[in-house]
C-alpha cells in the first residue's frame, strides 16, 4: 500500500482551487509541501481531480525547476549556481559533495540521508558561493567546509 495517496485535506484544497485561475501551480506547490516531491501516482490523482491531462501536470512539473519528481534526501543540500556563486566556486562545491557522498547531482544517497542539487540564485550573492542545507543558508563556502557540514548533519 502506497502512502503517496492524496489526503482528505489535500483533496479538499484541490476542490477549493479547482475553478480558480492558476490552480495547477498552487495545487502542485501544496502537494509538494506535503510529500516533499510530487509522486507519480499523486500526479495522476491531481490530473483526475482537476480534470486536466497528465501531460499538462508533467509539463508544469518539468518546466519549473522547484518541483521535484523524486523524493529528496532527509538532508537536502542545494548549491547555488547563479552567476556570482558559479564564478566563485559553486561548481567546485557540487563536485566536492558528489565526491564525498558518492552520488551525482540531483540524486539521493542509497541510505536516503542526503540529496544534492544545483539551484539558481538563492539571493545572497554578496556571500558567494552560497548553499543551503535543509533551508539554512551557508555563505562563503569553501571545499574544505563540505566535509564539516556533512559530519555535522550525520551527527543529528
Amino acid at each position: 500500500m502506497s502512502n503517496n495517496k492524496l489526503t482528505a485535506e489535500l483533496i479538499s484544497f484541490i476542490e477549493e482551487w479547482k475553478e480558480k485561475p492558476g490552480n495547477l501551480i498552487m495545487v502542485l506547490h501544496r502537494v509538494q509541501a506535503h510529500f516533499g516531491y510530487i509522486p507519480r501516482e499523486t500526479a495522476f490523482e491531481v490530473a483526475e481531480l482537476l480534470d486536466v491531462p497528465v501531460a499538462k501536470i508533467y509539463g508544469v512539473i518539468t518546466f519549473y525547476h522547484l518541483f521535484r519528481l523524486t523524493k529528496p534526501g532527509r538532508n537536502q543540500i542545494a548549491v547555488c549556481m547563479g552567476t556570482a556563486c558559479y564564478l566563485k566556486g559553486g561548481e567546485d562545491l557540487i563536485l566536492e559533495f558528489e565526491r564525498l557522498l558518492g552520488v551525482g547531482i540531483n540524486t539521493v544517497t542509497e541510505d536516503g540521508e542526503f540529496s544534492v542539487e544545483a539551484v539558481r540564485c538563492i539571493g545572497c550573492c554578496g556571500l558567494a558561493p552560497v548553499m543551503t542545507v535543509n533551508g539554512e543558508v551557508f555563505g562563503d563556502v569553501k571545499n574544505k567546509d563540505c566535509k564539516k557540514i556533512l559530519d555535522q548533519l550525520k551527527g543529528k
